[in-house]
């Protein structure tokens, strides 16, 4: 429950540019799975018209983990290669699309061949069947033997080495999830070889003053791609709010493709 969008049902007494009926999307701390949740005003973004509110639901936790550690944490640059693992997540489905526009060239790995399709279809460049490829491998073939100036990771401990070996000259890794274990050994010859970067970052746990300057960075630079239809949440499955542990089986089940959105109105 770290994103909802709704209406706002009231403003605290301090607040000034946001009132009652605004159509809103926000980053939450958590509290998201409820009728009703309380957010800080700097962190509720304006719904464009074109998108409804499931579609917002959608939207914020993804694009603002992708925006932020694409471009503030890791400076990926136009004509730069970014390897997406996940590609097919919500952050990867994100990611891929924002990297896309900056004009980089966009490598995913993904689960399944349906998956990496996917991938292509929003814009990635090359997709990467993990469980029947080596990425690194693959990776180095798309770049040419150079390598990813910026990957970008959920994984963490078993894909640290294989990252490092999957890295251009000055390249930077951001680690944003932790699927594959929290230990691995580092290789720092290599990584000084290759004047690497090794980045790690959480959103939920940055304080205030930062979730305020991420999502208004978000707002100015990714919400009128989503208003002009350029940029877009995939969206998997919406359930009612009372299924939501059949929400968390399918996501559990690795078929997702993109996002699982409640729906709190229905029933």
């Amino acid at each position: 429950g770290l994103e909802v969008a709704g209406v706002i049902e009231a403003v605290g007494a301090g607040v000034r540019d946001w009132s009652p009926g605004d159509r809103v999307m926000a980053l939450l701390e958590g509290g998201g799975y409820a009728e009703l949740a309380r957010v800080r005003a700097t962190q509720i973004v304006r719904v464009p018209e074109q998108l409804t509110l499931l579609d917002a639901g959608g939207v914020p936790e993804v694009f603002i983990t992708a925006h932020d550690n694409l471009f503030t944490r890791a400076r990926l640059q136009p004509g730069e290669a970014v390897l997406i693992h996940g590609g097919a997540g919500g952050v990867g489905t994100a990611a891929i699309q924002l990297a896309h526009a900056h004009g980089c060239r966009v490598i995913v790995t993904a689960g399944s061949a349906a998956k990496v399709h996917a991938c292509i279809e929003l814009g990635a460049d090359g997709g990467i069947n993990y469980n029947t490829e080596d990425f690194v491998v693959r990776t180095l073939d798309e770049t040419g033997d150079d390598g990813a100036d910026v990957v970008l990771d959920v994984i963490g401990a078993a894909y640290l080495e294989r990252n490092i070996d999957a890295l251009a000259g000055d390249g930077r890794i951001v680690v944003i999830g932790m699927q594959g274990g929290t230990h691995a050994e580092l290789n720092i010859g290599m990584l000084n070889r290759k004047r690497g970067s090794i980045i790690a970052t959480h959103l939920r746990n940055r304080p205030p003053a930062q979730k305020a300057d991420i999502v208004a960075a978000f707002a100015r630079d990714v919400v009128p791609a989503l208003a002009a239809g350029t940029m877009h949440p995939v969206i998997e499955r919406v359930f009612p709010l009372h299924e939501v542990a059949e929400a968390h089986r399918l996501l559990e089940s690795g078929a997702v493709i993109g996002k699982v959105v409640l729906d709190v109105a229905a029933g």
